[in-house]
């Protein structure tokens, strides 16, 4: 088994079997969309894997805490649950959408921003500003933002 801290910088220290400390760790998930509970890597400051987690609530809760706190932080992904207006039906087009993290506005750079995941209704939305927002189900948003939605589609 492994020791995960967290050191006072805020950094993760990972502490194997062998006794070898790694400063700076980051988990990554395998699959963080479709998947998100099922595999992760702990990596090195230098891109190497240091273990293979199968399955996260596997974990004790102190290093499975730990690890849901830094990836949080690195999977900043806002739900759009409404798309209030755009400004245009071509692209760039500037969105007013209210997320589960409250209104916003994004702007759409190329229509190929949008994709379509294999879970039906389900897209991933890229800003002008690299943000990634989601949209869970189209069929469940409201019929004035689905139609918004379905120009761009």
């Amino acid at each position: 088994m492994f020791l995960l801290e967290r050191h006072p910088s805020g950094r993760l220290v990972y502490t194997g079997e062998d006794g070898a400390t790694h400063h700076g760790i980051t988990p990554v998930r395998a699959f963080p969309v479709s998947a998100p509970e099922a595999g992760l890597s702990l990596v090195s400051a230098e891109g190497h894997e240091l273990v293979w987690v199968d399955r996260l609530d596997a974990l004790p809760k102190r290093q499975r805490t730990l690890i849901e706190e830094e990836l949080a932080h690195r999977e900043f992904m806002p739900e759009i649950r409404r798309v209030v207006a755009v400004s245009t039906f071509s692209t760039p087009s500037t969105w007013t959408v209210e997320t589960d993290r409250g209104p916003t506005t994004l702007v759409l750079k190329v229509e190929e921003d949008i994709r379509r995941l294999p879970e039906r209704g389900r897209l991933l939305i890229t800003s002008g500003h690299g943000i990634v927002f989601s949209v869970r189900d189209m069929a469940a948003l409201d019929r004035p933002s689905r139609k918004l939605m379905e120009r761009f589609l």
